[in-house]
């Protein structure tokens, strides 16, 4: 194992593999499930490293260059569908890192279920029967998605300007059900980014190098905060990025999101989001 990562139980089924800012909550069900987190560890030895040696390249929207890496190339084809918008690879990395450890367990031996949690971007595997519950949190509690065996996503993304990257928008958060991880990541991304009240004197920004010297946002202006709004605004700025959302669901990219702001919620395609619900594996920031 590669001397900066670290590997350990969190209990008798869940792993915990954690290097730089990878942080990965595995858990598989199935016989032969000891095997499977086995090869999550194998996999994610290589990973960081494994993108930092083509960073320069996912930091910039692609043009004709790809890149090598397998987690580099699921970032580059979750984005490419959005070309038409400002988008790096960087914004599907951690959807992209859950699919290739979850592939590499997959590929291992035969699961009943399993998932990959990278910090709320989740790729899971569900065989007929067989469902997971996941928390989202918006600011506050905002309740549990289903994610079940019948359903045609296999991964669950949020973004948002209160989680860990930052946001063109205001969108407390941003939840998306896609084919992958990597998808869903790129395309709740670029939702949260849409949900937005341009020039608002409520909301404040700060150029993203501002913040971090190797955002690869550059100079874009990125959400630090957000004051009161009035329903009208909060509306507005919703519909905005459920439009985004309708056209990405309408091309096929993903199949169902409920964006949040301020208190209220706007949703498509179906997701089962329910409220009180204790027995969510998943925490989803």
């Amino acid at each position: 194992m590669n001397a900066g990562a670290q590997v350990r139980m969190l209990d008798d089924r869940r792993l915990h593999l954690h290097h730089g800012p990878i942080d990965l909550i595995i858990e598989a069900f199935g016989r032969d499930w000891q095997r499977a987190l086995k090869a999550a560890e194998v996999r994610f030895d290589s990973i960081l490293n494994e993108l930092v040696a083509e960073l320069p390249l996912l930091r910039t929207p692609l043009g004709d260059v790809r890149p090598k890496g397998a987690v580099a190339q699921r970032m580059a084809a979750a984005v490419k569908p959005f070309s038409d918008m400002f988008v790096t690879p960087m914004a599907a990395v951690a959807g992209s890192v859950a699919d290739e450890v979850l592939a590499a367990m997959c590929a291992a031996c035969a699961l009943e279920k399993a998932y990959v949690n990278n910090g709320g971007d989740i790729a899971f595997w569900l065989t007929k029967g067989r469902d997971l519950t996941a928390a989202i949190h918006s600011g506050c509690d905002a309740g549990r998605v289903r994610l079940g065996w019948d359903q045609t996503g296999r991964g669950l993304a949020s973004s948002g300007w209160r989680g860990r990257s930052y946001s063109l928008g205001i969108a407390d958060a941003v939840t998306v059900v896609a084919a992958n991880a990597a998808m869903a990541d790129a395309a709740a991304t670029l939702i949260a980014n849409a949900v937005d009240l341009p020039g608002h004197p409520a909301v404040l920004r700060a150029p993203a190098c501002d913040l971090s010297p190797d955002s690869d946002l550059g100079m874009r202006l990125v959400t630090t905060g957000v004051g009161d709004l009035r329903p009208a605004d909060v509306a507005q700025a919703l519909v905005a990025g459920k439009q985004v959302a309708e056209q990405m669901q309408a091309r096929g990219f993903i199949s169902a999101a409920a964006l949040f702001l301020a208190g209220e919620v706007v949703m498509l395609g179906g997701l089962d989001l329910t409220k009180g619900v204790e027995d969510a594996r998943l925490q989803i920031a």
